[in-house]
């Protein structure tokens, strides 16, 4: 018996015909069986079970796709909703206070972020008291002088000095920070969320959700510091 190569031509032979009668197997059943293939196991397996193999793993895969479409929808969902609340509550702000609480509440306890804070940045003799953090802006410029000289969102580690200006003593504590300039015309603070975990916030991670918060907190608080 010849048993053929890639370069016999009956194999080139098989190929060219079974491709111009792709109703050929179907017509002898007898032969596909018959027909053996080798697996990763290394046990010969027959054609149909190869195939019901394939069809099998690609069900699992597409399967898997499915279940991380609807997990994502869903996390989306619920992500829409927490943002939706912390919008209207600092539309239903009567001042600068419970709109501050109304932030941090809602990082906090909505969102679930481990270490938060929103500093404001000016006279802190003139400054209303609120939750927030206060700081002048020279010292500000001295502590984190890189991180609002940026115009967009930044994450990843901070120095230590940086990390104590942010979150006070939880500072170092914080492995990462996701951390946005607030400005409206001038420069007026800074808004940071950070996590224990120095890996939690790289690259461009949070900063998206963190520019958006920030971007309707620039529509309100300016009013304030007036």
């Amino acid at each position: 018996m010849i048993t053929p190569t890639k370069t016999d031509p009956t194999e080139k032979m098989v190929r060219e015909y079974l491709r111009n009668n792709p109703t050929f197997l179907d017509d002898n059943a007898d032969i596909l069986e018959s027909i053996v293939v080798s697996h990763d196991s290394g046990s010969a397996i027959s054609l149909v079970e190869r195939q019901v193999g394939i069809l099998r793993d690609r069900n699992k895969e597409m399967r898997g796709r499915l279940d991380n479409m609807l997990q994502t929808a869903h996390e989306n969902d619920l992500l829409f909703e927490k943002t939706k609340r912390l919008v209207l509550n600092l539309l239903e702000g009567k001042n600068l206070s419970s709109l501050v609480e109304a932030v941090y509440d809602s990082l906090g306890k909505d969102y679930g972020i481990e270490f938060y804070s929103l500093t404001l940045l000016g006279d802190e003799k003139k400054l209303p008291r609120t939750m927030a953090r206060t700081s002048t802006m020279e010292k500000a410029n001295e502590k984190v002088g890189t991180l609002l000289g940026a115009n967009r969102a930044v994450c990843g580690i901070l120095r230590e000095e940086e990390m104590l200006f942010l979150f006070g003593d939880q500072g170092s504590k914080v492995g990462s920070v996701a951390a946005v300039p607030l400005r409206y015309d001038n420069l007026y603070g800074i808004l940071a969320i950070g996590n224990s975990d120095p890996n939690f916030y790289k690259s461009s991670m949070g900063t998206l959700f963190l520019s958006y918060i920030a971007e309707i907190l620039n529509r309100l608080i300016p009013h304030y510091l007036k």
